[in-house]
């Protein structure tokens, strides 16, 4: 049984591991892996070097090319390209671990082993991360468990709020956000495909995380989607999911995260016609906004806030109020529980409702 981590957790494992302990992960593809990886090291001052092993016919471009020594008239391994200064600690991160050929996973063994690549050490404080792929559409090479051995074994199994929370860091187009965050059964996986003309089409392929980041970069130049676009869509992730889309364009909610935190009181009345399945989803599109963007006027968005908290309350939606309050509490959400708490009001409102909650 492996033990799985979230992005937070992986996160939090990445800053407590000691350098001289190599990291594996497990996992699909375009879930993350790399870029968490990369963006956690690079905020820690340190270049990091990908290598695709499964993509990597020849080894030299990981340990370098051999040459004569001329004083000597020894063999030697020149340096590759991307070997780092004496004083220069890298993360190196080898994806596909288990797709590469036996003689580059025989170099592996002995960077896991001894932390060098013919014959040359890296710089202490060096980091190495590998990753595996899983799943029945990879052609995988069984890794031997000696060089398992060397490695901390960790499934990266990021969760629906984890991809969330990066698509508003990242201003991914709402309408995918809105999407997913109403369909999480789309955003990676095999899904069955319809019979449908688009099938005819030959469009099989299937969502992930990385496609619908795609999906965002090609709509957003596209205020209206058409037909074209939607076909173009089920290109990047696969007929069944831009069929869904499709339908999900017409059952946006009746007011936005940005209309409660920023004009709160055109749309105050709406909130009377939203059923508790609309305020949920509203919830945590007003967390994700809060933790992920930053504010000019910061005490209006908090007054705004209070407001629709006081509006639930009038109305006497206590399932929605709780659920808000859970929200303000998960550890992920942690940038807007600081924010909100600036606001006594706020935090009192909140504390004085899970009080009142009967049990």
């Amino acid at each position: 049984m492996s033990i799985r981590l979230d992005a937070r957790e992986l996160q939090q494992v990445l800053g407590l591991t000691p350098p001289q302990q190599n990291i594996m992960l497990m996992g699909r593809h375009g879930i993350g892996k790399s870029q968490i990886i990369t963006r956690f090291y690079q905020r820690q001052g340190m270049r990091v070097v990908a290598f695709f092993l499964g993509q990597m016919s020849d080894p030299g471009d990981l340990i370098g090319l051999m040459d004569k020594d001329l004083v000597h008239g020894r063999s030697v391994f020149l340096p590759p390209y991307w070997w780092p200064r004496e004083d220069e600690p890298i993360c190196l991160f080898l994806d596909e671990l288990n797709r590469a050929r036996p003689e580059i996973l025989q170099s592996v063994h002995d960077l896991a082993l001894n932390r060098t690549l013919a014959g040359k050490r890296l710089p202490p404080g060096s980091v190495v991360i590998s990753a595996v792929n899983q799943g029945d559409e990879y052609q995988l090479t069984d890794l031997d468990p000696a060089l398992v051995s060397r490695f901390n074994l960790y499934e990266f199994a990021p969760t629906l709020e984890d991809w969330l929370l990066w698509a508003h860091q990242e201003d991914v187009d709402a309408r995918v956000i809105a999407f997913l965050q109403k369909n999480p059964e789309h955003l990676e996986g095999e899904v069955l495909q319809p019979e449908d003309a688009w099938r005819a089409a030959g469009l099989v392929k299937h969502p992930d995380r990385r496609a619908w980041a795609r999906v965002s970069d090609f709509l957003k130049p596209h205020q209206t989607v058409g037909e074209i676009h939607l076909k173009a869509v089920a290109g990047i992730v696969g007929v069944a999911a831009a069929l869904a889309f499709r339908q999900s364009l017409g059952e946006s909610l009746r007011v936005t995260a940005e209309q409660i935190l920023f004009h709160f009181e055109r749309h105050r009345a709406k909130l009377k016609e939203m059923s508790l399945q609309e305020l949920v989803l509203l919830n945590e599109q007003i967390l994700f906004w809060l933790n992920s963007k930053k504010f000019e006027d910061e005490d209006k968005v908090r007054q705004n806030v209070l407001a629709y908290l006081k509006v639930l309350k009038s109305l006497k939606h206590n399932e929605a109020l709780a659920h808000l309050a859970s929200l303000v509490e998960n550890p992920k959400f942690e940038r807007a529980s600081q924010f909100l708490a600036l606001s006594l009001e706020i935090i009192g409102f909140l504390t004085d409702y899970i009080q009142d909650i009967p049990l």
